[in-house]
């Protein structure tokens, strides 16, 4: 054992060995260096296909979320929202949106962002989609050359988007009424366009309605175009009846405008985009023949004119040739009294062809301050012309202006240099009425109507007296008389019985009077055949004539023996 100890401890120990692998390659490495491969390929994949960042402000972020919400583009995605903060005044959100690389149109100045949300409104239900998918952020490109990063978000998405071809008009009205974004624009009843825009006029005192028509109908979009109000239900009742007109259901919740282009629109061009157009009121204002120039004329009225209102039609023989514009009071001091001025304006052109043939008549032309049209006005003045007013509708009191010619009118100053021009006026139908009324309570008033009262009470008293003779006296002789009556119509009765004796009695007169009747007319015929017998008697059966009896000398016993 101690050799073998002496022999281990003689030997050095065996060196481990080293084996030199740095000529190779290990495969441990491999997979970090796919990772980070790949991870270069996204991040360079990202930087080329990221596009612009915007900011989109909104009144809220209500459905809006960051790192989900997506922005679209006729449903394609073009971009997501990246961040959502508040403004620095706290007044709205702004949302981040990261676009991609392919949606750098969107970032033109007039490019319009909104939330599409579900809604609810007069031209019907939109956003469904969005109650699964929730709400994403609509986007319709420009088509400005600038471009920005800061878009203040629409409230509700456009009527018109981007692409869409038609044409816009301009509509100016006296108000806005029930026409909102979105009502419809009808050309013989059917929807061509709509409304996409409104705003206060420079001067405020009207509206500007921006229309879009769509192509191809907007051509028939001409400078004789007349406009009107189809909002709502238009009721008539004339001649033929009772009329509702309508364009739509929806133009009666949510407005809605017509046009046409008038008969004698026959020379009117093809207009521009953006051309303005009047927006009448009603379907027939609109298609009314032109007016002309307007005249204005005033009237002086002594009555009261309770019912006449601004916008009250004047008429001439039943034409509506204008309106009432205003009415005032004037004071007379040297009378102490008031009166009522009427201000009017006329359109004689109105009158069509008549007035056409006036102008030929009278050799009338250029009308210069109102001149020729007065020496026109003051020719009729002498032949009657009045104004005078008059009830249009008995159960509302309305009144309106009618100018006539009134039979044997008393002459009047009138005053050719006025201006403006006072047409001379006479008392209206109802003032005429009143009086007569008043004429008729007044004949009513002195009819004594306290004498007749009393007359009448004395003949009421002298009738009860009467009526109480009458009861206490004829009535009861009158019921003593009724009983006689009925006795003796009882006793008549009683009479008349086939078993009484009266009636036998009258059987056996009567079968006597018809004895007497048969030998009466025996008699007769003896007598029409042998008249002789009067003088010779009657002949016995079986002698000839001529020989009489001895017994038969004289015509009684003749009698006698045929008895």
């Amino acid at each position: 054992m101690s050799d073998q100890l002496s022999v281990g401890a003689n030997q050095e120990p065996e060196r481990p060995r080293v084996k030199d692998r740095s000529k190779g390659f290990s495969l441990v490495w491999l997979l970090p260096i796919v990772a980070a491969l790949i991870g270069v390929s996204m991040a360079a994949h990202n930087l080329l296909s990221e596009g612009p960042e915007i900011q989109v402000s909104f009144s809220s972020a209500e459905g809006l979320v960051a790192g989900k919400t997506q922005v679209k583009y006729k449903n394609v995605v073009i971009g997501q929202v990246a961040n959502i903060s508040l403004s620095d005044d706290r007044d709205h959100a702004v949302a981040t949106v990261q676009l991609e690389r392919s949606a750098k149109a969107f970032t033109a100045q007039n490019s319009r962002f909104w939330v599409v949300r579900p809604r609810v409104g007069a031209q019907g239900i939109s956003g469904i989609d969005t109650l699964m998918s929730g709400a994403f952020i609509g986007a319709d490109p420009g088509e400005s050359s600038e471009t920005k990063v800061a878009f203040k978000g629409l409230e509700s998405p456009p009527p018109i988007t981007y692409g869409q071809k038609g044409t816009r008009f301009t509509l100016n009205a006296d108000d806005l009424g029930s026409l909102d974004v979105g009502s419809p624009v009808y050309y013989r009843r059917i929807e061509v366009g709509q409304v996409v825009s409104y705003q206060l006029s420079v001067d405020g005192k009207g509206v500007e309605i921006e229309i879009f028509i769509n192509a191809p109908n907007d051509k028939f979009i001409t400078s004789g175009t007349r406009f009107w109000n189809a909002s709502g239900v238009d009721v008539s009742f004339g001649a033929e009846g009772l009329k509702v007109n309508t364009q739509s259901v929806a133009s009666i919740v949510s407005g809605g405008i017509a046009f046409m282009e008038p008969p004698y629109g026959a020379d009117a061009k093809n207009t521009e985009e953006h051309s303005a157009f009047p927006l009448f009121k009603d379907q027939a204002t609109a298609l009314a023949p032109p007016d002309g120039e307007p005249f204005f004329i005033r009237m002086h009225f002594d009555q009261s004119m309770r019912g006449l209102a601004v916008n009250a039609p004047v008429e001439f023989l039943g034409v509506n040739i204008g309106k009432v514009v205003s009415t005032d009071l004037d004071f007379n001091p040297s009378t102490n009294s008031f009166a009522v001025m009427v201000g009017a304006v006329i359109y004689p052109q109105r009158l069509g062809q008549a007035y056409d043939q006036i102008l030929t008549a009278y050799g009338t032309g250029e009308d210069e301050d109102g001149k020729k049209s007065a020496q026109l006005i003051s020719t009729f003045v002498k032949e009657g012309l009045r104004a005078q007013v008059r009830t249009a509708n008995l159960l509302t009191g309305q009144l309106y202006i009618a100018l006539d010619f009134v039979p044997n009118a008393q002459p009047v100053h009138f005053n050719l240099a006025a201006r403006p021009m006072e047409m001379p006026t006479v008392p209206g139908s109802l003032d005429k009425l009143q009086d007569q009324v008043q004429r008729i309570v007044e004949k009513i008033s002195k009819v004594p109507f306290e004498q007749i009262a009393g007359n009448f009470n004395n003949n009421l008293v002298e009738m009860r007296k009467t009526l109480q003779q009458v009861n206490g006296q004829v009535l009861p002789q009158m019921r003593d008389a009724l009983g006689q009556t009925q006795k003796t119509l009882t006793i008549v009765n009683e009479s008349f019985a086939e078993d009484s004796p009266q009636r036998q009695q009258f059987g056996q007169v009567m079968d006597e009077v018809q004895r007497s009747a048969r030998s009466v007319r025996v008699l007769s015929d003896l007598l029409s055949r042998h008249p002789e017998a009067l003088i010779r008697g009657r002949v016995k059966d079986g002698q000839p004539d001529g020989i009489r009896s001895s017994n038969s000398s004289s015509p009684a016993l003749s009698s006698e023996s045929s008895e």
